[in-house]
């Protein structure tokens, strides 16, 4: 079993500031899309929203990327390039659980931190053909999702699965240690055991728990196998999510 950390959302280079977390809810705001998009950030209720989050620079028309898209307890997440080939070399299947987290702060963006808030068990893994608006699985979906319109790369994929997004800022979704900075976060001990992609230089991982992530990167994959303390954490991070 693999447990992929998905970064998704507003930060500075996507957006240009942290989503927001409104009466202890965090509130993922979709990036901005220049194509591939019929939706609006004031299609999804987030257009003052992402004004404020952006300091201006994203409308309330302002096409979005909603990716991962979640409704009626279920997710559809697209991926296709670079990212996808990653997630295929990490022999990432059904079964496995994305954790979706994401750069948040409080309405007035103080308080920066990454914290996980969602997550979907792949079910299915569609591809090829069948991505396609007419698709039963994807025409589910209250809108089009934004990996079948347009061009993409050939390895293009949307995975689907049952989902969860956080209701509240649960404290054990926080990733960035309490002290920050935001790069450095706190992580169960198992986790240097597993190994972590794109974390494997030694110096990353630090005394009492603490990882120095990368500045950049979208999935992040450690492969658990049968361990019995890696999936009680999930458990309890899923627990936590569904609070």
């Amino acid at each position: 079993m693999r447990i992929i950390f998905s970064r998704k959302g507003f930060d500075t280079g996507s957006g240009g500031g942290p989503s927001p977390i409104l009466g202890n809810r965090p509130v993922s705001l979709p990036i901005p899309a220049s194509r591939n998009s019929i939706t609006r950030y004031s299609d999804l209720g987030f257009g003052e929203l992402a004004e404020r989050a952006s300091r201006g620079r994203v409308s309330a028309d302002h096409f979005c990327h909603e990716d991962p898209m979640f409704f009626s307890g279920r997710c559809l997440f697209g991926q296709c390039g670079t990212a996808q080939s990653h997630l295929q070399r990490q022999g990432v299947r059904l079964g496995d659980v994305f954790l979706f987290f994401g750069l948040f702060a409080d309405p007035n963006g103080v308080g920066r931190h990454h914290r996980i808030f969602a997550f979907m068990e792949i079910e299915t893994i569609i591809g090829g053909d069948a991505l396609s608006p007419e698709n039963p699985l994807l025409s589910a979906a209250p809108r089009t999702h934004p990996h079948v319109i347009g061009e993409r790369p050939a390895n293009n994929c949307i995975y689907a699965g049952p989902a969860q997004v956080a209701a509240t800022a649960h404290p054990h979704l926080r990733l960035t240690c309490p002290t920050g900075p935001l790069k450095l976060w706190s992580v169960p001990p198992w986790l240097q055991e597993t190994g972590l992609s794109y974390h494997g230089r030694p110096e990353r991982w630090q005394a009492n728990g603490r990882l120095e992530t990368v500045s950049r990167g979208q999935e992040f994959v450690t492969d658990i196998g049968d361990r019995i303390e890696p999936r009680r954490w999930l458990e309890g991070i899923i627990g936590a999510v569904r609070a």
